[in-house]
């Protein structure tokens, strides 16, 4: 790439981490990246065959407006109201000094736009909670904050989402007796706020909003006894977060907690001394869990999904007591869902990245339908880390970004420099995904393999990950920075999109970098790729190193290999035919076709084929290309 070297910018770089050197040329002797490597020497197909080629002006980041994403002005009275309840007055002392405190009760009914799982909730009233594909008896669940429960079942337990399911299941009169069921269980368990899972602040957020946006399907029943400790648990719930929602355990955690405590200011008595002491913490909360480009610092497209759906259930709370939402409100749901769309593959469902399954286009659809935004997919988020690229019917996602932070990392994966690929609605390749739903149909044990980068399609280094895998989700060393170069190259024929990106994983451990180079046409039926492996130091290793390049298929294509065992046939469920085609020469190599699996956005697991091509290689580097092309 010694042409495109001077338009190389660096794209992303690990916040935080120190900058890692720059690879230095090349050593003599060892193999060069050229951008037109032959697929077979006997026809001589370069990998490009450009009349022009021009670089890509790439849309500048949305920087964020930090006036909009401010807190509302205030006046000199109610910012000493403010003060005053940050450092612990009551807010019924501040709203209403010589009365007495008003009995709790809500001032508004809250109408949201945003419908939950019709399935889980039908299948609540028929006496089972339905977590990820996994049925459990609400009998026989315990609720109290000491059991230990798997992490999809204590977010939906503890966090009270059921009931954004239930009520999409039935009229309100039929599921009161099911969610009273539930909620007489849970506060039985949990009488007081404690220690626990019921107690992060992201399971307290999420109930108490929940408590709030739902209250119908919990207080209207005929019992008096249970509305009125349903009342003082909302009540209780609301000044205990108040105390504890600075302790949150990382960003997405902090917005759950203060949106919840905006929605309480805003729907009991009282309220608007929390009020105004959330909307502050809740913009600033905002703020850091959200880079410019507006997608989350966890780079997790569930934590993108989440943080959408808070805002929209507390746009609908202001809207129910006859407030307009500050306007950072509005802001934030403009930035964060473009790069959601982003990842989004032809079929309208979501790619499988960072923890996340193939969450299925209704969701998706109804979550933008309900945030009110109209907008495209960002092509190019340099901060969020992925590279999109839509050619007709074909859509490519490259994560061309260093891994979220072990701070900010929720089932963080080392996938840099994998892809996704997809034409015509059907996913020909993909990565295994769902370690976030690991607990459900998923099991827990294999929640580690899921985040490697082995279950993702890219190259493998020794059978290491390039960036290391932690427990809870965290990530440790690995990749610090990512360079990009995005282009167009005009082509006889048509044109096609370009993405040279490189990562430095696998310098510290193997001395080696990593650069993977995409190019697809704009006809959407031709993709091919280049994996090289470059010294990272003046001179290159001795001796030989194991390799692999993955390419997991989708659910329902069938893989065949050709008889030189050089390529395979790939026919889709759609009747459509590719090919996969290994370079001619280079260092060789063996394509195999071996089992894998995928997660869907129920968190079902479903088995796979994937594309191998590995081989020993030598320490001072390698080149590997690649050509998936579509043939009927």
């Amino acid at each position: 790439m010694a042409e495109a070297a001077s338009l190389v910018e660096p794209g992303a770089r690990r916040p935080g981490a120190d900058a890692a050197p720059t690879p230095p040329p090349t050593p003599a002797g060892a193999p060069t990246a050229e951008p037109a490597l032959p697929l077979d020497n006997a026809a001589g197909e370069p990998l490009v065959t450009a009349r022009d080629e021009r670089q890509e002006l790439l849309e500048p980041g949305r920087a964020l407006v930090l006036s909009d994403l401010a807190p509302p002005r205030l006046g000199a009275g109610e910012a000493l109201i403010r003060l005053a309840y940050r450092m612990g007055v009551p807010g019924s002392t501040l709203a209403a000094p010589f009365a007495k405190a008003a009995r709790p009760r809500l001032l508004g009914t809250v109408e949201t736009p945003l419908e939950g799982d019709r399935a889980a909730g039908v299948a609540l009233r028929a006496g089972h909670f339905l977590v990820h594909g996994v049925k459990a008896p609400i009998a026989q669940m315990e609720f109290e904050s000491s059991t230990r429960l798997t992490p999809p079942f204590e977010r939906v337990i503890h966090g009270f989402g059921w009931l954004r399911d239930l009520a999409a299941s039935a009229p309100r009169e039929q599921c009161l007796a099911t969610a009273e069921r539930v909620l007489r269980a849970w506060i039985e368990a949990n009488p007081a706020p404690g220690k626990g899972p019921a107690w992060e602040i992201e399971h307290v957020g999420n109930r108490l909003r929940h408590w709030l946006v739902f209250a119908p399907w919990i207080l209207s029943g005929e019992g008096t006894q249970l509305r009125a400790a349903t009342l003082d648990a909302i009540a209780a719930t609301a000044r205990w977060l108040d105390r504890k929602v600075g302790k949150a355990s990382d960003g997405l955690g902090a917005v759950m907690g203060w949106t919840a405590l905006v929605a309480a200011g805003l729907l009991l008595p009282e309220g608007k001394p929390r009020r105004l002491y959330a909307e502050a913490g809740l913009a600033r909360a905002l703020g850091e869990l959200v880079a410019e480009d507006g997608g989350t610092l966890s780079r997790s497209p569930l934590a993108q999904v989440d943080a959408i759906a808070a805002l929209v259930d507390l746009r609908a709370c202001y809207a129910a007591v006859k407030r307009d939402p500050p306007p950072f409100v509005g802001t934030m749901l403009e930035l964060l869902v473009p790069p959601l769309l982003s990842l989004l593959h032809g079929d309208g469902g979501l790619g499988n990245w960072q923890g996340a399954g193939a969450v299925r286009a209704e969701r998706i659809a109804a979550l933008v339908e309900a945030s009110g935004v109209r907008t495209r997919p960002l092509k190019d988020a340099r901060q969020w880390g992925y590279q999109r690229v839509a050619a007709r019917k074909s859509v490519l996602v490259l994560d061309a970004a260093p891994p979220p932070l072990p701070r900010h990392a929720r089932a963080g994966c080392a996938s840099t420099l994998a892809f996704e690929f997809s034409a015509d609605g059907q996913r020909i390749v993909v990565n295994c995904g769902g370690a976030a739903f690991a607990g459900g149909q998923v099991p827990a044990r294999i929640e580690q393999g899921l985040r490697a980068t082995a279950a993702h399609s890219t190259l493998v280094l020794d059978e290491t990950n390039s960036t290391a895998v932690l427990m809870h989700g965290k990530l440790g060393t690995g990749v610090n920075e990512v360079e990009i170069d995005r282009r167009t190259l005009d082509l006889t024929g048509g044109s096609a999109t370009r993405i040279e990106a490189s990562h430095d994983g696998y310098a510290a451990r193997h001395g080696l970098v990593h650069r993977r180079i995409l190019i697809l046409r704009d006809t959407g039926h031709e993709l091919r790729g280049e994996d090289v492996l470059l010294p990272a130091g003046k001179t290159g290793k001795r001796g030989k190193i194991g390799y692999a390049i993955r390419f997991h298929l989708g659910r329902g294509v069938e893989a065949r290999l050709s008889d030189d065992r050089r390529g395979a046939g790939l026919a889709l469920p759609d009747g459509s035919y590719w090919q996969f085609r290994m370079a001619g020469g280079g260092d060789g190599g063996e394509l195999s076709i071996e089992e894998s699996l995928w997660v869907d956005g129920q968190g079902r697991a479903h088995p796979v084929e994937q594309l191998v091509i590995q081989g020993m290689t030598s320490r001072s580097g390698g080149t590997f290309s690649w050509l998936l092309k579509k043939m009927g």
